[in-house]
């Protein structure tokens, strides 16, 4: 929606989501776009709870299990301005025990590329084998994806990504699907798709680590696509990274 020549975002629902948001605690107060955006979206946590709602709405329970270092009430908080801001929708359902789910605006999924860029930078300038305090999250890197990969720039098709072991042994999937608009990814066993890049939880830290050696990883069906994927996505190591042998489906 146009109004005076500025953007007015709406909700699901027909809610109108104001262009300028309330006015931060604690603001930077300089008349700069990037200090307003900062006073959105600067806060710790922010970002990577943007990051976590990039495949679809999430619970509360579900970003507090995405999100280990985060208390209840810092990210009660932190939802709760979001709303307020504009950034977040939350949809409240009449169930037993109470379900509240959580969905980027507009507003918020526009950070996307953005945050695919604050990853690659993270890549190049910041990126190490995990430390011992560090929680591993694999989704965490898969969930940035679509900011990671521009339209055309790894073919077109589906790939489905799965750590065999990620949780209590049960395996953590998740679907992208490559078009010339871009990457979109979805949790979950979504059915078939054209190929799979499959591994354990070892297996995909050894192959997004800096040297990259993906010989722990097996992809079966599109093998280009599914590499093409891979080299997009992950940081290229030292020396060219190898997949194991894989079947190419007809």
């Amino acid at each position: 929606m146009l109004e005076l020549g500025r953007w007015k975002y709406v909700q699901p629902g027909g809610i109108p989501i104001s262009h300028i948001p309330p006015p931060k605690r604690h603001p930077y107060d300089q008349w700069s776009p990037d200090a307003r955006a900062l006073d959105l979206v600067g806060d710790k946590w922010t970002l990577l709870i943007v990051r976590d709602l990039i495949p679809g709405p999430r619970r509360f329970v579900e970003l507090q299990r995405v999100l280990p270092g985060i208390s209840t009430e810092q990210l009660r908080s932190r939802l709760n301005r979001m709303v307020a801001d504009g950034m977040l929708t939350r949809q409240r359902y009449r169930e037993v025990p109470p379900r509240v789910d959580y969905e980027l605006t507009e507003r918020a999924r526009e950070l996307t590329p953005i945050l695919g860029a604050l990853a690659r930078w993270g890549y190049n300038w910041a990126w190490s084998q995990p430390r011992p305090s560090e929680s591993i999250d694999l989704g965490a890197i898969f969930r940035v994806i679509p900011g990671l990969i521009s339209g055309g720039a790894t073919g077109v098709g589906s790939v489905a990504l799965t750590v065999t072991d990620a949780h209590d042994k049960a395996p953590l999937d998740f679907r992208v699907t490559l078009s010339a608009a871009g990457a979109m990814v979805t949790e979950g066993d979504g059915g078939p798709a054209d190929a799979t890049i499959a591994g354990t939880r070892d297996g995909w830290i050894t192959a997004l680590a800096p040297r990259g050696e993906r010989s722990g990883l097996t992809v079966t069906g599109a093998a280009q696509l599914a590499e093409s994927l891979l080299d997009a996505f992950a940081l290229a190591g030292d020396e060219p990274a190898v997949l194991a042998p894989a079947a190419e489906t007809a």
